[in-house]
């Protein structure tokens, strides 16, 4: 509960800086919003694996709403209102995992339906600053085919990946389309088809066979594409990943080699499968993906948790670049395996003229080398390092403390916190002797202690003897007054001031026994319930708690203020 509560605290303070800090123009999130959503059970289906089947679709909206907690109820955090150049502000989150939905043939349409009903539709276009943005459903296309599924029923795998497969049948249509309406709005026209003022007879088959679009046609102006999924694209086993990769840094190249390694299987993604999971893309998949969005520059994928960064040039690209660049964006999370998480930031600069055109290059959107984006790999803190400086800092106190109470028990250089007066119930408040004493002072003190011990006798020998002024003191000894009469008489014990009673001249000593309380003026000794190690730990946990409730209290105020 403790991890869940710092992860879900560490989130929302993150996602909340970066709005306050950024106020990016819009966040994406590449899929895997939950742990366990393909296996927590809708109204209409249940879990696969026994382990889940308590977890339903209850379960399921209150990890909706934790999600929207962190991020929805935070996206604001930096202002609404977007800034000089945002056309507006918005958070997608549409694009699911194969956490969320599953993979290929092992996804439930009940489960993604009821994703698709809360975060949107999968598959989607966006135009933001003067990019094509094209979010495509993955886990669901790659269930086309998908090997050791033929034991599927093949109508329930084509519901599956067929609507994917229809939106990437007409993508190019839709990509034109939103350029086109994007064009209208920065030109200030009027959204919608605008239909041509002619005359035509209601007869005219035009009519019915062209019917009124958004759509240009082939060859009108084109937006750079990036392309987005949730699975990276196929590359060979061990393609690097690049030196930003957190988990499995590069390995160093053979002596005297100074480029890096062109095979790494350390620092690359694995290409495998499982339950489940898929850690890239099947290779027919990829290479129809590509084909079909056309255009494609960048691809911005996530699963791995990790940063890898690789160039495609096994896939017809981009003119822009001549390759694909694919980025796969770290988590957000600390509990994802990577010490630093991170997120990626984009900044898009394509000037256009009214009719969409590029500006500043002389052969329009087909100029080599044309660079429209720029990323930023932004790290966040390391959490795990901090729960270890707590650990380091919590191991310091309480040795400090242990050894604190030790001295308070065996040597009694401070005061204790266990007991604090109780364990000397009877001392008085000031002091009542001077350990800094002369020779002279000395002599009187032992004087003063015999005539207290012959008084004593005198007074247990004779039940008549009123006051101490009555007694006789030993030969060569001092007489004092009445205790009674309140009147100043010499150190007594070597100290200053009245005499101490009986129950106020004690000390502590140990024995084999433990502890006891031994009389200085000769009283009867009293043994002091526990030993010595039973004091300690009652120092020990007295001196715990004492630091602890203010700790608890300022980190408390610490939290509760974010």
């Amino acid at each position: 509960m403790a991890t869940f509560n710092s992860h879900h605290l560490y989130l929302r303070r993150s996602f909340s800086l970066i709005q306050q800090t950024l106020h990016p123009d819009t966040a994406f999130f590449l899929g895997d919003l939950f742990d366990g959503g393909r296996e927590w059970a809708t109204y209409s289906s249940e879990s696969p694996e026994d382990r889940y089947k308590r977890y339903g679709e209850n379960f399921w909206l209150r990890e909706y709403g934790r999600f929207g907690r962190i991020f929805f109820d935070h996206w604001g955090d930096g202002g609404v209102s977007p800034n000089d150049g945002q056309r507006g502000r918005k958070i997608i989150a549409s694009l699911p995992g194969n956490h969320d939905l599953g993979l290929g043939v092992g996804i439930q349409l009940a489960v993604r339906d009821r994703f698709s009903a809360f975060f949107g539709e999968g598959n989607r276009v966006d135009i933001i600053g003067n990019h094509t943005f094209v979010s495509v459903d993955v886990v669901s296309l790659s269930a086309k085919n998908q090997p050791g599924s033929e034991h599927v029923n093949p109508e329930q795998s084509r519901k599956l990946w067929r609507p994917v497969e229809e939106f990437l049948n007409g993508v190019k249509a839709a990509k034109r389309r939103a350029v086109a309406a994007e064009i209208r709005y920065q030109n200030g026209w009027a959204a919608g088809i605008r239909h041509e003022h002619i005359i035509t007879d209601a007869s005219d088959p035009a009519i019915s066979t062209k019917p009124p679009t958004l759509d240009p046609g082939e060859g009108a102006p084109e937006f750079p594409t990036i392309l987005l999924t949730h699975v990276p694209l196929y590359r060979p086993d061990g393609t690097p990943c690049g030196p930003l990769r957190e988990h499995w840094p590069p390995s160093p190249p053979p002596k005297g080699q100074t480029t890096p390694l062109e095979h790494d299987e350390r620092n690359a993604i694995a290409v495998r499968q499982g339950y489940q999971y898929q850690n890239v893309l099947q290779p027919e998949i990829s290479k129809d993906l590509v084909e079909k969005v056309g255009n494609v520059g960048y691809v911005f994928s996530g699963d791995d948790h990790d940063y890898c960064e690789v160039f495609h040039k096994g896939y017809t690209g981009s003119p822009l670049t001549g390759a694909i660049r694919e980025i796969t964006v770290k988590s957000i999370s600390w509990a994802m395996g990577v010490r630093k998480p991170g997120f990626l930031l984009l900044s898009l600069w394509n000037p256009v003229d009214p009719d969409g055109n590029p500006l500043g290059v002389g052969k329009g959107a087909g100029e080599p080398g044309r660079k429209t984006v720029q990323t930023h790999l932004c790290l966040l803190p390391d959490q795990l390092s901090i729960f270890i400086r707590y650990a380091l800092l919590i191991g310091i106190t309480v040795s400090t403390l242990l050894i604190r109470a030790f001295l308070v028990v065996f040597y009694n250089p401070f005061e204790p916190f266990s007991q604090g007066p109780s364990m000397y119930p009877d001392s008085p408040l000031l002091p009542t002797t001077n350990p800094l004493l002369s020779s002279a002072e000395h002599e009187k003190s032992e004087s003063c202690g015999r005539y207290h011990h012959y008084q004593h006798s005198q007074t247990s020998s004779d039940s008549s003897t009123a006051s101490l002024s009555s007694s006789q003191p030993p030969s060569g000894g001092l007489s004092v007054r009445n205790q009674g009469s309140r009147a100043r008489g010499v150190s007594p014990g070597g100290g200053f001031g009245f005499p101490l009673s009986p129950l106020r001249a004690e000390q502590l000593e140990m024995d084999e026994g433990g502890f006891k309380r031994k009389a200085i003026n000769g009283g009867r000794s009293r043994r002091v319930a526990g030993g010595p190690w039973v004091l300690f730990l009652r120092e020990v946990v007295w001196s715990i708690w004492k630091v602890v409730w203010v700790v608890f209290i300022w980190y408390g105020w610490l939290v509760w203020n974010g």
